[in-house]
């Protein structure tokens, strides 16, 4: 017979390696591929050195000369406080009573609810790794008979608890659930909640509950148009800004070698991989096909597969900006966490716990992480990418 206890022993034993196994791997290609440590913690965070250039150790001198002087070189110290991401279900006791005995039904239960939680866990993880650490999902454009209208509506879901700011220092409400979202003419509509027509100022934005400011720094900080990064001002050294290409326009193969080209030239650094959008793969895919060019597939770890060029991964994320390409090395990337994902127990060591006052029992699945490039300027972000191929 099922009871709270056994249910305890299953999402230790069993549930915890699938959860492991599907957010570190499956969440999107760019995660599976870059390297996790727990290695240079220093607290509640992460402090790196990095460093810049080449050894001043080296030079050219005469048979019996003086040595070159040895140079500790110059490195610049990272420091990044790690995130906390939660996740939490719930399942009555009602629920376990109509399912005591029957063991199958009590399974069926226990799947949905896991599953649930790591498809909303996979969406937002994989959004973040796009983000800039604000947490900010949208900006609002406005109000229409409570159509709440936005710029791009890529990040928002069904069922999410929001918060909304009319700016970065006024919480204008919060705790409120999405009930609707059209993402083709970038609307939503928030549950139990009424607005008059163009009520809420331009610029205004949504985050999840009580998240501003506090999620992973993700591709955005990277590049971002701030002054700092790390903890370190980008004026330190040229090591700390992307190259960002604003109107890339038609996309053509020889365009694509010149970006490359430009990180190798000016970092000595080989792009890896690459994620688009969707929109530029297909152009990427029109442009092959038009110039009867057979398009490479490759496998990648995760199950996930690319396009090639020159050798290079080519994937797409939903999460990644129409018209947008990111030229990456993997290899100067770490995703820094304080251990895996695990569940946080009761004071009795039990998973599930008993809501206080409440006959239902809760469950929270937690992981401190953050993400961290140690060379930003071999990076290069190219945006404004358009079908190159004449008639497309």
């Amino acid at each position: 017979m099922i009871t709270v206890t056994t249910a305890d022993s299953v999402l230790k034993t069993y549930y915890l390696d699938a959860v492991k196994e599907q957010l570190d791997m499956t969440v999107n290609p760019f995660l599976a591929e870059i390297a996790k440590s727990s290695i240079d913690m220093a607290g509640k965070g992460v402090e790196k050195a990095i460093r810049l250039g080449v050894s001043g150790g080296i030079g050219a001198g005469s048979e019996d000369g003086d040595l070159p002087v040895s140079d500790d070189g110059n490195f610049l110290s990272f420091t990044q406080d790690l995130k906390n991401l939660f996740g939490n279900f719930r399942i009555s006791d009602k629920a376990v009573k109509a399912s005591r005995n029957n063991d199958g039904a009590f399974v069926n239960l226990l799947n949905d609810e896991m599953q649930h939680l790591l498809r909303s866990a996979t969406f937002n993880l994989d959004r973040m790794l796009f983000g800039d650490g604000s947490g900010k999902l949208c900006k609002i454009t406005g109000v229409t008979s409570n159509h709440i209208t936005v710029e791009d509506a890529r990040n928002l879901s069904e069922g999410m608890i929001v918060d909304l700011y009319t700016s970065s220092t006024n919480k204008y409400m919060s705790g409120k659930r999405i009930s609707f979202v059209d993402k083709v003419n970038k609307y939503f509509i928030l549950a139990e909640t009424a607005f008059t027509d163009n009520s809420l100022p331009k610029g205004a934005f949504i985050t999840l509950q009580e998240s501003f400011n506090k999620e992973i720094c993700g591709l955005g900080t990277v590049f971002s148009d701030s002054d700092t990064i790390y903890g370190v001002e980008r004026s330190k050294s040229s090591a700390l800004t992307p190259y960002i290409v604003e109107d890339f326009g038609a996309v053509s193969e020889v365009k694509m070698m010149e970006v490359l080209d430009h990180l190798e030239e000016t970092t000595g650094s080989r792009t890896n991989f690459i994620i688009c959008s969707n929109d530029v793969r297909r152009a990427l895919v029109n442009l092959f096909a038009a110039n009867k060019r057979y398009v490479d597939t490759l496998d990648l770890k995760g199950g996930f597969k690319a396009i090639s060029f020159n050798g290079i991964p080519i994937v797409t994320d939903r999460f990644c900006p129409a018209g947008t390409m990111y030229f990456l090395n993997t290899e100067d990337f770490c995703m820094y966490q304080l251990g895996d994902w695990d569940w946080i127990p009761g004071e009795d060591g039990k998973i599930l716990k008993q809501v206080a006052g409440k006959p239902i029992y809760e469950a929270t699945l937690v992981k401190y992480l953050n993400l961290m490039c140690f060379n930003p300027s071999a990076q290069a972000m190219v945006k404004g990418v358009t079908d190159g191929v004449a008639g497309a």
